[in-house]
């Protein structure tokens, strides 16, 4: 009986998916983890059936996903770690569900990212050779849900915000849910480009500001300005004295690394201006 009730309130998330709102998304979810709580089977263990196991794993895979719609990390994390022990079992066990199991991975490798975890977001990266289905770092690169985060991160370390940005705005975006860490990842970027700015020039025209920081008008970058205590006049953004800041940075080096990445940034806003 418990068993057929999960299933309905399974199906009942999967058809509705993300026009379900979260109260109640959570309500159903909490009534699918009583039902896996009566038949024994909120972890796994050798007297669950594979198709009991299958039931149990997708509860928290549709409650992964219906957390970070609603923009939950803490939730989200919950049923990440919920999920782990499913995932590790052999597929004697449990066969994968891989292309499921990697968008959770995938969403689950973006909020590390976002959150500046970079050393569990490698150590996350290093245990997906371990799963069965994994494959090799080519096959995981190469996988739609996987391979997004990863050239991310790479590119944002190389300060290639530009790429960061086009394929935040392109169809490489895997799914819905992978578009809710666009909004996080455009302040982490216009922080960073902005920080850059700062060390490379002592001032920029607004102009250039605006394409630089893909602001969609003279007025945002205006507002953002003041939000980082620039000086705007006669059309130009004058930054504060860092002097100090990159002196202790090593200043020659870390200035032309700033600039680099400007001058890189602003070529492609310009070349994205042309297109439009």
């Amino acid at each position: 009986m418990a068993d057929r009730s999960l299933q309905q309130i399974i199906s009942q998330l999967r058809s509705r998916g993300s026009s379900l709102p979260f109260s109640e998304s959570s309500a159903l979810l909490s009534k699918a983890k009583l039902h896996l709580l009566q038949l024994n089977a909120l972890t796994p263990n050798p007297s669950v059936s594979a198709d009991l196991l299958t039931l149990a794993r997708e509860t928290y895979e549709l409650g992964a996903l219906a957390s970070i719609r609603a923009k939950n990390p803490d939730a989200f994390t919950r049923y990440v770690q919920q999920l782990q022990p499913f995932y590790e079992l052999p597929s004697n066990v449990l066969p994968p569900n891989v292309p499921e199991r990697n968008k959770v991975t995938g969403l689950y490798l973006l909020l590390l990212l976002t959150q500046g975890r970079y050393a569990e977001f490698h150590s996350e990266l290093e245990s997906l050779a371990n799963r069965e289905g994994g494959g090799d770092s080519g096959a995981v690169e190469g996988d739609r849900y996987l391979g997004y985060p990863i050239r991310l991160e790479r590119w944002l370390m190389e300060g290639s915000y530009d790429r960061v940005w086009n394929a935040m705005k392109s169809r490489e975006v895997p799914c819905e849910e992978y578009g809710v860490f666009s909004e996080i990842l455009t302040f982490q970027i216009r922080s960073e480009i902005a920080s850059s700015s700062e060390r490379a020039y002592p001032s920029l025209p607004i102009s250039s500001a605006k394409s630089l920081l893909f602001l969609d008008s003279e007025g945002d970058v205006m507002s953002f300005a003041k939000q980082r205590g620039w000086f705007l006049k006669d059309g130009q953004i004058f930054f504060p004295d860092t002097a100090e800041a990159t002196a202790a940075e090593d200043g020659t080096q870390e200035k032309e690394v700033s600039k680099m990445v400007i001058e890189n940034t602003l070529g492609y806003a310009r070349e994205l201006e042309t297109i439009v």
